[in-house]
């Protein structure tokens, strides 16, 4: 390795630890300042206030884990379940207090941590202090909290009658593909009219996976759809020490509330599971809110602060006059981000339930192309998975080799108009010192040249650009792809996870091979390729080792991707190698002299 590389070669390295460390610091103050709030805060756990429709500021209690609803009565629960949840009903608010997946694990243990397995599922609404469906506002909405619950045939009914008069029922029917249909009651049964304040239906809380759910910052959060487009406020949002780019401190946040009488759906979620909460076609919520509640502690070194987000629906006050009810209609699918499911369920009720996979949010959406690729590569690699009975690690080879063979003939016209123009340097140097006064001349000079030999000037960036798309469609893709929770290939243990083969003794930095080994093929293929005609050989040298940045970017992301980016590179070398055995040097350009110019005559 000369000079230049070596130099290149540590800057990355010294920038790849100094991230990591930073990473981690951010991450300790993070955890410190969320427990600090936890044991301090306890935000939306006791009824909100209203006044005039607008809401009041959350209250404030010492206690981590509070009675939400001031209630010393007994707690009723009722279990009901089939063949993809278990349910969990209290008295305690008349809700859901829980939704036990039973097809999936509660965590993904890494090899190298040896932990003994369990037979916890993964669990929805998890130690939240409020059950889905409660209903939050006014003290005179909620008095003590106390519902009674009735069992039905398929579900379940939670009634209460509070003082003024007003009836509270709710109805639950489970239903399959993890849907619960849900309606609300409210009743006014006294003899004079009833003014009620605004309401919060409760959507759910979105929380950890486990103690060890570090994507929960970056992933875990709200979203609401307004009839148009998904918006998405992640944890992070909450969090007082987040900062662009470890430079620009951002200003922490207590409360997120959007909305105009366009709330379609609303969603709390993690990585790869949400309890979507979809009101009765045409017939919106008011608003939505989402705030950070606390939790009990998840484990005693838990990496994870016991924070939530807890989210809402909003709706407007009303007057209820004498014998006259209001009802509301709300259909939950509390669930995996399983796309096929949500886009069963985007369809049946006309309301893209399917934005919960947050594809198309952000960078990701590239103008709508990036979210289309995503939701076709996802299909595709299920396709592979389905015919070939293969695991999904081969499915992302198999799927790769085909995305090659499909760009072939494109990144072959590529590899052989570069080496045309590579072997025109000598001509283009000869037209630039000729030319060397008149830069118009000389640029229409090199283009009859290019033209004239079959050079395309875009040959070299067209490919990269034209990938460009599948690229972020991978990216979005595989860190939302339930099917890759936990999914085997090789050495790998969960190809949403990093390939963690073990810790760097003494240190707390992992030690992953696949990135290792993407760079390597990478730095390889820089290489093979032909070098840029008339760029300065230092900087040729630069890009030879450019690839070494994506062991920043990938390092740390889901090892599925550097699955992609090592077949896909690997694949790269052999076309250049096919290439270039299956076009003679000779004939590869027909270059015709230069005529010199005329001299003057005296």
């Amino acid at each position: 390795m000369d000079k230049t590389g070596i130099i290149v070669v540590s800057v990355c390295v010294l920038l790849l630890v100094a991230w990591f460390v930073e990473q981690q610091k951010q991450t300790a103050r993070w955890q410190e300042q969320q427990r600090q709030f936890a044991a301090t805060n306890v935000v939306a756990a006791t009824p909100t206030t209203f006044t005039n429709g607008n809401v009041a500021a959350p209250t404030s209690t010492t206690s981590t884990m509070p009675i939400p609803f001031g209630t010393n009565a007994p707690e009723n629960l009722i279990v009901i379940t089939n063949a993809d949840a278990r349910y969990t009903f209290t008295s305690r608010g008349g809700g859901i207090k829980s939704v036990e997946l039973l097809k999936y694990p509660e965590t993904i243990s890494p090899r190298w941590k040896k932990e003994i397995a369990t037979n916890a599922v993964a669990t929805l609404n998890a130690q939240a202090p409020v059950p889905m469906l409660a209903i939050l506002g006014d003290t005179n909405l909620v008095g003590d909290g106390n519902f009674n619950l009735t069992k039905m045939d398929d579900g379940v009914r939670a009634q209460k009658v509070l003082a003024d008069g007003l009836v509270l029922t709710k109805d639950f029917h489970i239903s399959s593909n993890y849907l619960i249909y849900a309606s609300v009651d409210l009743k006014n049964a006294s003899e004079k009219p009833l003014a009620l304040p605004a309401q919060e239906f409760v959507v759910g809380t979105a929380t950890p996976m486990g103690p060890d759910d570090r994507s929960f910052l970056a992933y875990g959060g709200m979203m609401w759809f307004n009839g148009t487009s998904p918006q998405n406020c992640t944890a992070s949002y909450f969090s007082t020490n987040t900062t662009i780019l470890f430079l620009i401190s951002r200003t922490p946040k207590t409360e997120y509330r959007e909305g105009a009488g366009n709330v379609v759906w609303a969603a709390v979620h993690n990585q790869f599971f949400a309890i979507v909460a979809m009101p009765k076609t045409n017939q919106p919520a008011w608003q939505i809110v989402a705030r950070p509640i606390s939790l009990p502690s998840l484990a005693e070194n838990s990496l994870v602060a016991p924070v939530g987000i807890q989210t809402a629906l909003v709706y407007p006050p009303l007057t209820l006059t004498t014998n006259s009810s209001a009802e509301r209609q709300i259909v939950f699918y509390a669930g995996p981000k399983e796309y096929q499911t949500l886009a069963r369920v985007g369809e049946a009720f006309q309301n893209h339930a399917d934005e919960v996979m947050n594809f198309g949010t952000g960078y990701a959406g590239f103008f709508g192309i990036g979210s289309f690729c995503a939701k076709a590569l996802l299909l595709a690699m299920n396709w592979i998975h389905d015919v070939t009975k293969v695991g999904y690690g081969w499915a992302i080879v198999l799927l790769t080799i085909l995305l090659r063979a499909i760009f072939w003939p494109l990144t072959a016209a590529s590899t052989r108009s570069m080496k045309r123009m590579q072997a025109l340097a000598p001509e283009v140097k000869a037209l630039k010192e000729k030319y060397k006064d008149e830069p118009q001349k000389f640029t229409q000079k090199q283009m009859e040249l290019w033209k004239k030999n079959k050079v395309n000037p875009m040959g070299g960036c067209l490919p990269a650009l034209i990938q460009m798309p599948v690229f972020i469609g991978f990216y979005t893709m595989l860190r939302s792809a339930i099917e890759l929770r936990g999914a085997h290939f090789l050495w790998v243990s969960d190809l949403s996870k990093p390939d963690t083969l073990c810790m760097i003794p003494g240190t707390n930095f992992p030690f992953n091979l696949l990135p290792l080994l993407m760079v390597a093929v990478m730095i390889w293929q820089a290489h093979l390729q032909p070098a840029s005609p008339g760029a300065d050989p230092s900087q040729q040298k630069m890009m030879r080792y450019m690839p070494l940045i994506f062991l920043l970017i990938f390092y740390n992301y889901a090892s599925g991707m550097a699955l992609y980016m090592t077949v896909s590179t690997m694949m790269g070398i052999l076309q250049t190698r096919l290439t270039k055995l299956n076009t003679p040097a000779a004939a590869t350009v027909v270059v015709s002299p230069l005529t010199p110019p005329s001299k003057k005559k005296k």
